[in-house]
C-alpha cells in the first residue's frame, strides 16, 4: 500500500505561448496511514523551485532531492508525519513539441502561425506538467486554475466556475472540481478555441480552431447520440456537467479520453461533406464512440495497474463498433471489425514474440505497435467471443454490475470475470483466465469419422512451437443436412481432444459459426473443406463465415500447414462472391502474397487477382453511386489501387482520367479520392510530385492531407520515391511523417528503396515520436528485409545491444520477416520457380 495517498490536487498554471514555458504551483492534500519522513512524487522535465508542507496553518520549507533516473522528487518532511498532509510545490516547465505532457500545437489563422498548448498524459506523462503520484490507482480530485491572455480560451476537465481579470492584464480561469480520477486523465489547454454546443444536450460541445465550427456538426450529433446510448446501456449517468470533444492539429495518437475534455486528431472529429469519404465518416463515429465508452471504462472504473489496461481499451474498442452498429446497422460495422481488428489480432498473436492481453509489467506498460493489437484488437475480439457465449442480456447485466460495484475506484481482471460469472452462472472466470492470462490462441483441428467429429486444439503460431497450452474454447458448429436444413451445436472445448456426435445425414459442417471465436480452424480432410466450400459458392453461409474460411486457410499458408496452391484453388468457390467482408479479406490476402512472393509466385497472384478485381469493379462500377451500400464505397477505394498495381489497364485508365480532372481543378467523389491520388502518383513524375506537394501545403483539411501523404508513398519512379523520402524528413509535420513511409512499404516499387533510406537517415528517423517510429520500423522490416538477408538481422542484433529503442517492435518485425521469407520459399516450390 502506498505510504502517501493523494486526495486532492490544487493546480495553478500560467502558460507562455511566446517562449513556450509555463510556471506552476500545486498543493497536494493527502493522507499517510503511518508516519512518513519523506514523500516521493513523480516528475519529469520540470524544474522545482520550492517545496513546503503545511503545519499549524503555516507553510514550512522542506529540502528535496530530484532523482531523474527514477523520474522522482523526494521531499524531506520536518519530522515524521501521519494523517492529513498537504504539500506545496512551485515549479517551471517547458511547453514542448513532443506531443507528450504539456505541449504546443501549431496552426495557421488568418495567414499567421499560431500556437495552442494542450496535454497528453497517458500513460505516464502527467509528471511532465505537475509533480504527482502518476499511477492509475492513485486517484484524487483536481481543482485547476489557469492564468491566460484575455483573448484566449482555457479548457480543462471541469466546467468553468469563474473568470476574473488579473492586475498583469491576464485573466484567471477557475474550473469546477473533477470527480475522483487518475492523473493520466487530467487535461488543460489554452488557445484560440471556439465551441459549438449540441442543441438537444447542452453537455456536449465540439471545440475547434476558428472557422472550423461548420465542420463540427457531424461529430457533435454523434457525440450526443453516443452519450445517450452509453447512459442507457451502462445504467449509470455521465457524472460531469460537460463533455468537450476537442480537435487538436498536432496529435500523435487518434484520440485521448481525458474525462470531460476528449482530444482528437482533426480528421477524427471534423467532417467535410465534399471531402470526407464514407470510410472517414465511419471512422469519425467509431473513434467518438470509443472515447465516450472510456468515460465509463477507464475513467469511472480505472485499472488498478497498467497490466489491466485491457479493461479500458478492449471495451472502448468493442463499444466503438457496437454503438456505430446500433445507430447505423446498414454500415455493417461488425464486418469491418472482423477484418480490421480480429484478423489483425490473430496475425499479431500468431507470433512467438507476443504477450497475454493482461500484459506483464505493471508499472510501465506502453501502448505501441507491439501491444496495441493485443490490448485493443484481441481484447475487443475476446469480448465479442464472451458476449457470443453468454448472450447479450447476461453480458450487459454483468457489465452494469461491474461498473456499479467499482465506480470511482479501481479494478483488476478478476473483478470483471466475477461480475459476469455472478449474473450468468457460467464458468466465466476459468474461461477468461485462459484467454487473458496466457499468450496466443488455439488452432482447432477437426476431422470427421462417420457420425463423429474429432476436435483437437494446439497453440497456433506461424513458426513451429512446442507449446502445451490449452484454452477453454466456446465452440459453435453449424451442421448442414442433405435436405438443405441446418442446425447449430454449441459446447466448450475444454481439453486437448474432444469428440462430438453429429447426424449421419450431415453433408457439411462449419466450425466457428458466425466467427465469434478467436481461433483458427483447420479441416484435416480437404474433402470436408470442399464440402463447406460448396456452401460458400451457393452462398448458403453468411458473409462472416465465408470470410472466416478463407482467412483461416490463408493463416495456414502463413504457417506452412497449407500450400499456396491449396489457397488459390479454394478461392474458386468465391468466383461470384459479392459481399464486402470476404471480398476485402481475400483481396488483402492476395495483395500481401503479391508483395511477398517473387517470380512465378507473383505472376500466379496477378493471373488470378487482376481479372477477379476487374470483374468486381465492373459489377459495382468505377464511380460511386448515391444509392450504393456503405461498404461498396469503402471496397472500391481499396480495389482500385490494388488492381492498378497488378497492371489493370481499364482501372489505370479510369483512375488516371480522374486524377487529370483533379489536376485541372475539377472535383471528384471523396470515396475514390485516395485511390485516384495513389494511381496518379503511381504513373506520375516530377510534375505530379509538385502538384501533390502544392495541394498538401495549401489544404486546411486533415482528411485530405492524409490522402495526399499516402499518395506520396505510391510512386513507381525511383526519383520521385527518393523525393518523397526526402520530403518526409524535411517538410511533413511530425504527427504524419510515418504515413508516406507505411504507404511505401505496401508499394512494390518503393520497397527495394526503403532499407538503404532507413539506414542512411537513421538518426533523423529515430527522432520521430516513439509510437510513430515504431510504425515505421514495423512497416519496413518485414518486406524490405526480404532482399537483405542476414545483414539486416545482424544490423538489428547490434542495434538492440546498443539501444533499447523499439525493442519489442523490432523483435516481432524480425519474426514477421522470417515468416515472409519462408512463405516466399514455399511459393517458389509451389509454383515451380527454381531461380
Amino acid at each position: 500500500m502506498p505510504q502517501f495517498k493523494p486526495l486532492n490536487y490544487k493546480i495553478r498554471l500560467e502558460p507562455d505561448l511566446i517562449n513556450f514555458k509555463f510556471t506552476g504551483s500545486v498543493e497536494i492534500r493527502g493522507e499517510a496511514p503511518q508516519p512518513v519522513e519523506e514523500i516521493a512524487l513523480n516528475m519529469l522535465e520540470i524544474a522545482i523551485w520550492n517545496c513546503q508542507v503545511r503545519q499549524n496553518d503555516a507553510w514550512v520549507s522542506c529540502p528535496f532531492l530530484v532523482d531523474p533516473p527514477h523520474e522522482e522528487v523526494r521531499i524531506k518532511l520536518p519530522h515524521a508525519m501521519a494523517g492529513d498532509i498537504t504539500i506545496g510545490i512551485d515549479y517551471q516547465g517547458h511547453i514542448n513539441d513532443k506531443m507528450a505532457g504539456f505541449y504546443r500545437s501549431q496552426y495557421v489563422n488568418q495567414g499567421a502561425t499560431r500556437y495552442m498548448a494542450v496535454t497528453q498524459f497517458e500513460e505516464s506523462d502527467a509528471r511532465r506538467a505537475f509533480p504527482c503520484c502518476d499511477h492509475p490507482a492513485r486517484k484524487a480530485t483536481f481543482d485547476i486554475e489557469m492564468d491566460v491572455d484575455p483573448e484566449l480560451t482555457a479548457i480543462s476537465n471541469g466546467a468553468v466556475q469563474a473568470e476574473e481579470p488579473l492586475p498583469n492584464g491576464k485573466k484567471r480561469v477557475k474550473f469546477e472540481q473533477t470527480p475522483k480520477m487518475s492523473t493520466y486523465l487530467v487535461f488543460f489547454g489554452v488557445g484560440e478555441f471556439v465551441s459549438v454546443t449540441d442543441p438537444r444536450d447542452a453537455r456536449v460541445r465540439v471545440v475547434t480552431l476558428p472557422d472550423m465550427q461548420p465542420h463540427a456538426q457531424r461529430g457533435l450529433e454523434f457525440g450526443r447520440q453516443t452519450l445517450e446510448f452509453s447512459e442507457a446501456y451502462y445504467g449509470i449517468a455521465y457524472p460531469l456537467p460537460k463533455l468537450d470533444l476537442i480537435a487538436v492539429p498536432d496529435f500523435a495518437f487518434g484520440a485521448m479520453e481525458n474525462w470531460g475534455a476528449v482530444t482528437f486528431r482533426e480528421n477524427l472529429l471534423l467532417y467535410y461533406p465534399d471531402r470526407t469519404s464514407k470510410a472517414g465518416e465511419e471512422r469519425i463515429c467509431e473513434v467518438i464512440a470509443h472515447e465516450i465508452a472510456h468515460q465509463w471504462f477507464g475513467n469511472l472504473v480505472t485499472p488498478s495497474d497498467w497490466q489491466y489496461l485491457w479493461l479500458n481499451e478492449s471495451f472502448a474498442t468493442y463499444f466503438g463498433f457496437g454503438v456505430v452498429d446500433h445507430y447505423y446497422p446498414q454500415w455493417h460495422t461488425w464486418d469491418q471489425f472482423l477484418q480490421g481488428h480480429t484478423a489483425t489480432a490473430l496475425a499479431r498473436d500468431a507470433l512467438h514474440a507476443t504477450f497475454p492481453i493482461e500484459i506483464p509489467g505493471g508499472e510501465h506498460v506502453i501502448i505501441n505497435a507491439s501491444t496495441a493489437p493485443l490490448v485493443y484488437s484481441k481484447g475487443g475480439s475476446i469480448l465479442r467471443q464472451i458476449e457470443g457465449y453468454l448472450g447479450p442480456a447476461h453480458f450487459k447485466k454483468g457489465l452494469r454490475h461491474y461498473l456499479k460495484t467499482h465506480e470511482y475506484g479501481c479494478a483488476a481482471s478478476h473483478h470483471l470475470c466475477e461480475a459476469l460469472e455472478e449474473v450468468s452462472e457460467q464458468p466465466v472466470t476459468a474461461l477468461m483466465k485462459s484467454w487473458i492470462e496466457q499468450p496466443g490462441f488455439p488452432l482447432v483441428e477437426v476431422r470427421r469419422e462417420g457420425a463423429t467429429l474429432i476436435l483437437t486444439q494446439k497453440r497456433f503460431t506461424c513458426l513451429a512451437n512446442d507449446s502445451e497450452q490449452i484454452w477453454l474454447v466456446p465452440l459453435k458448429i453449424r451442421l448442414f443436412a442433405d435436405s438443405g436444413e441446418s442446425r447449430l451445436i454449441t459446447f466448450l472445448l475444454d481439453s486437448r481432444r474432444q469428440t462430438v456426435e453429429i447426424a449421419a445425414d450431415t453433408v457439411a459442417y462449419k466450425v466457428n459459426d458466425g466467427q465469434t471465436g478467436f481461433f483458427h480452424v483447420k479441416y484435416s480432410d480437404f474433402e470436408d473443406l470442399a464440402a463447406i466450400g460448396r456452401k460458400v459458392r451457393s452462398q448458403k453461409l453468411p458473409s462472416a463465415d465465408r470470410w472466416g474460411l478463407a482467412n483461416d486457410l490463408f493463416a495456414l499458408v502463413r504457417s506452412g500447414d497449407a500450400s499456396w496452391a491449396d489457397y488459390l484453388k479454394f478461392l474458386a468457390y468465391y468466383e461470384n462472391e459479392d459481399a464486402f467482408l470476404p471480398l476485402t479479406g481475400i483481396a488483402q490476402n492476395l495483395y500481401r502474397g503479391y508483395l511477398i512472393l517473387d517470380g512465378q509466385g507473383r505472376e500466379a497472384i496477378v493471373a488470378l487477382a487482376q481479372p477477379w478485381l476487374e470483374r468486381i469493379l465492373a459489377r459495382i462500377g468505377y464511380e460511386p453511386r448515391s444509392d450504393e451500400s456503405h461498404t461498396t464505397s469503402i471496397l472500391r477505394d481499396q480495389l482500385i489501387w490494388q488492381a492498378a498495381v497488378y497492371g489493370s489497364q481499364p482501372v489505370v485508365a479510369f483512375a488516371q482520367g480522374q486524377f487529370e480532372a483533379l489536376c485541372r481543378g475539377q472535383s471528384i467523389n471523396p470515396d475514390i479520392m485516395r485511390s485516384v491520388l495513389q494511381v496518379g502518383a503511381l504513373g506520375g513524375g516530377s510534375e505530379t510530385f509538385g502538384w501533390l506537394e502544392q495541394r498538401l501545403e495549401s489544404s486546411a483539411i486533415e482528411h485530405e492531407r492524409l490522402n495526399i501523404l499516402t499518395a506520396l508513398g505510391c510512386f513507381r519512379d525511383p526519383a520521385q520515391i527518393a523525393a518523397s523520402q526526402h520530403y518526409v524528413l524535411q517538410a511533413v509535420p511530425a504527427r504524419n511523417k510515418f504515413i508516406p513511409v507505411v504507404a511505401m512499404a505496401s508499394n512494390p516499387y518503393a520497397i527495394p528503396l526503403l532499407w538503404d533510406w532507413y539506414v542512411s537517415h537513421l538518426q533523423e528517423i529515430e527522432q520521430f515520436h516513439p509510437t510513430l517510429y515504431e510504425r515505421v520500423v514495423a512497416a519496413i522490416i518485414p518486406v524490405a528485409g526480404l532482399a537483405q538477408g542476414d545483414p539486416l538481422s545482424a544490423f538489428f542484433e547490434d542495434y538492440l545491444q546498443k539501444k533499447d529503442k523499439a525493442r519489442d517492435v523490432i523483435q516481432l518485425s524480425l519474426e514477421k520477416l522470417e515468416i515472409n521469407r519462408r512463405m516466399r520459399e514455399r511459393g517458389s516450390l509451389s509454383f515451380g520457380d527454381r531461380r
